[in-house]
């Protein structure tokens, strides 16, 4: 393995594996809601423009709920593990992406909020966990 020959080949490297794991993790977690009946309909959907959000995973379940998913990553569970790691901020931001995908729909579908969080080996899928409101 080559070693960075300075600060910015060492943030790319670090920013290259960070975007590995989270794509690794996103993989695994795609892999087990198809397991559970899910249908992927999109991956990685960004808004827009700068501040915007982004949805790692739109799914469809088997009775046409459109299901906006958050992958989370962590170690292990310390300072609250994978779940806690899904704030505030960050659900408004899954929620404003949501509503913008939504807006191409002319009757959009029931919806809602999962995240699949990966402690370790760990997988955690938690339904409905954050709303639109």
């Amino acid at each position: 393995m080559n070693k960075p020959n300075g600060p910015l080949q060492a943030r790319a490297q670090l920013q290259s594996t960070t975007k590995q794991k989270g794509d690794a993790a996103e993989d695994r977690a795609l892999h087990y809601l198809q397991t559970q009946g899910l249908t992927l309909v999109q991956r990685n959907y960004r808004t827009p423009g700068r501040g915007g959000g982004e949805i790692d995973l739109i799914m469809q379940d088997a009775r046409d709920t459109l299901v906006f998913v958050e992958v989370r990553k962590r170690g292990n569970a310390q300072h609250g593990g994978a779940l806690a790691s899904v704030t505030f901020v960050k659900q408004r931001r899954i929620v404003f992406a949501a509503r913008h995908y939504l807006l191409k729909m002319r009757q959009p579908p029931p919806c809602r909020f999962d995240v699949v969080a990966l402690e370790g080996d760990e997988l955690h899928w938690f339904k409905a966990a954050f709303d639109a409101a």
